[in-house]
């Protein structure tokens, strides 16, 4: 029974393509945010009491996170990823947008003005699951 338990591990099959079930929603949400905020306008960034130039690089910088992370997932597939410029490239890309998810999701919380560390870890699970996913992509890249 218990060399039954210590193989099961090994009998089980590999799912090398799990990234793309945090990968696709993440993207999913940046894409839907940042097309939100189009068009960039001052109107909202005064809103939040952000300059417009703030705005404008959330805006564009959650979409670009968003399709990053797709176009980066796209260019890492086996049949063009042989190529050592397009695998740097997509690596490269997939770190970036998790550092732009990360960068903008602190933000966020940041201009929430949470009480405590602990409000925002008990009581604002999307932007901490958000924050979460872009450091997974920033650390780990393509080596998914």
């Amino acid at each position: 029974m218990t060399s039954l338990i210590k193989s099961l591990p090994t009998r089980l099959p590999e799912f090398c393509s799990s990234h793309w079930l945090l990968r696709i929603p993440l993207a999913v949400v940046f894409i839907q945010q940042g097309l939100s905020k189009f068009p960039v306008s001052v109107d909202d960034a005064s809103s939040y009491d952000l300059p417009y130039l703030v705005w404008w690089f959330v805006a564009y910088g959650e979409f670009g996170a968003g399709i990053g992370l797709l176009v980066a997932a796209f260019l890492s597939l086996k049949a063009i990823s042989h190529l050592p410029v397009i695998s740097e490239v997509s690596d490269m890309l997939t770190r970036f947008s998790g550092i732009t998810i990360c960068s903008i999701t602190t933000g966020v919380i940041w201009i929430s003005e949470p009480e405590s560390f602990m409000d925002v870890i008990l009581y604002d699970n999307l932007h901490v699951f958000l924050w979460v996913g872009g450091l997974y992509f920033a650390l780990r890249g393509n080596r998914t």
